[in-house]
């Protein structure tokens, strides 16, 4: 779990105001911010590799609100996702460009939430590029029909009863991509059974219930909690 933990630690310093000092400490040389009305990411380097982080949902930012809440289909994605990652997309793909005609290295896209969401349109559109995706505690972003095609290797995290990863519903046309990898209510990541994860995801109610904290799928969101629970390494 060591590479999904750093991307998990790129992701939360993408909602950070130091994030180009979080960047090198985690590594990258070289970092670059893009922000259009309200949709922002973060495009970093070093010789051997390139990550692009998008930033997720801040309750501040009404953009961010009105993409989560726009779940039409638009061209096989959810329209407010697609919407966001218009904004920064040739922007963003041409600094890449520009960084691989210099040298030939792996990119990495990673994001939280919304970010995550924005991160998994991003690589399928140029999944020529991309070598891997991480994503925690993500939304559906694709809808049936092109989710089936989508070629990306995806590492997609779910923190027990994070509640972002049930939207928008499956009845709606929208699916998940990737290899799902389940944190339980302990914090391992382990492959569970759909059954199996129903019982881990009651442990999780119960407990919080037990706490006085009713709302424990927007606690479990948290991508900090991912980070502790990914740090561990179970």
């Amino acid at each position: 779990m060591k590479r999904a933990h750093h991307f998990a630690c790129l992701a939360k310093a993408a909602y950070l105001e130091d994030t180009p000092k979080r960047f090198k400490e985690l590594g990258y040389t070289q970092c670059k911010f893009y922000d259009n009305n309200g949709a922002e990411a973060y495009v970093a380097w070093n010789k051997d590799e390139i990550a692009i982080a998008f930033r997720g949902t801040e309750p501040n930012e009404f953009s961010d609100i009105k993409a989560d809440l726009n779940a039409l289909h638009f061209h096989g994605y959810h329209k407010g996702f697609y919407t966001e990652y218009l904004k920064n997309a040739d922007t963003i793909l041409e600094q890449v460009l520009n960084i691989l005609k210099k040298k030939q290295r792996p990119v990495y896209v990673c994001g939280h939430s919304l970010g995550g969401a924005i991160a998994t349109v991003f690589s399928d559109i140029n999944s020529d590029i991309v070598e891997e995706l991480y994503t925690y505690g993500a939304p559906r972003a694709l809808v049936y029909w092109r989710a089936k095609d989508f070629t990306t290797k995806h590492y997609r995290f779910r923190n027990n009863n994070d509640i972002v990863p049930t939207v928008p519903f499956w009845i709606m046309g929208f699916r998940h991509v990737g290899e799902l990898h389940y944190i339980n209510f302990y914090g391992n990541v382990r492959k569970q059974t759909p059954w199996q994860r129903f019982k881990d995801q009651w442990r999780g109610r119960i407990d919080s219930w037990k706490q006085g904290k009713p709302f424990d799928g927007i606690r479990d969101h948290d991508i900090s909690a991912y980070i502790t629970h990914l740090e561990d390494g179970k």
